[in-house]
């Protein structure tokens, strides 16, 4: 059955499966659980939407609160570390990041031990930054959890994490660089805009 849709869906299929409308919705009867696909779509929209206006402001797009969100939880974090977390290109990576640094949010620091290693850290409009894009989602999921028993929260929080790919769950929670909570390089151009 898979292989099949999966020929149709590639357009590989009998001319007349690619072009007659199929009228029915889909169901559930193909064994997929299309009632939390929808709410995790509809979850992420909203979820999504108010930090999307405050970047609107800026002339940033979801990238770019990634970027601020992964590199204010995660003071030095790497250029390379940043982007096994994104799972995205250094060439989609590097237009993101030099709007960030130009911008004043972020700054790069060598490393200590390798010259070519970069370190990121928020500088204090950073900082500003990701409060006010993750305030409105905090505010969003306290309301949702609002009046629920304590073991819900851990119950969502299991269900979110065993969302991701066991061999990518290490990166959930992961503490911030060596040297990040230091009053040295972390702090440079903080005052910085």
């Amino acid at each position: 059955m898979a292989e099949s849709t999966a020929a149709i869906a590639k357009g590989t299929g009998p001319d007349n499966d690619r072009i007659a409308p199929v009228r029915s919705a889909m169901s559930g009867d193909e064994g997929i659980d299309f009632a939390v696909i929808e709410l995790l779509f509809f979850a992420y929209r909203d979820f999504t939407s108010d930090p999307d206006q405050i970047l609107a402001q800026y002339g940033f797009g979801r990238a770019h609160h990634r970027v601020v969100h992964f590199v204010n939880r995660r003071p030095g974090l790497t250029v390379a570390e940043l982007l096994d977390v994104l799972k995205i290109t250094k060439q989609s990576l590097a237009r993101v990041l030099k709007q960030l640094i130009d911008t004043g949010h972020i700054v790069q620091v060598q490393g200590p031990r390798d010259r070519r290693q970069r370190e990121l850290y928020p500088t204090a409009k950073g900082r500003a930054l990701s409060l006010a894009l993750a305030t409105p989602q905090s505010r969003r999921i306290a309301k949702a959890l609002e009046g629920e028993n304590p073991g819900d929260r851990a119950a969502v929080e299991r269900f979110l994490r065993n969302m991701v790919n066991p061999e990518l769950r290490a990166q959930i929670g992961k503490a911030a660089p060596r040297g990040a909570g230091d009053t040295g390089a972390g702090n440079s151009g903080a005052g910085d805009s």
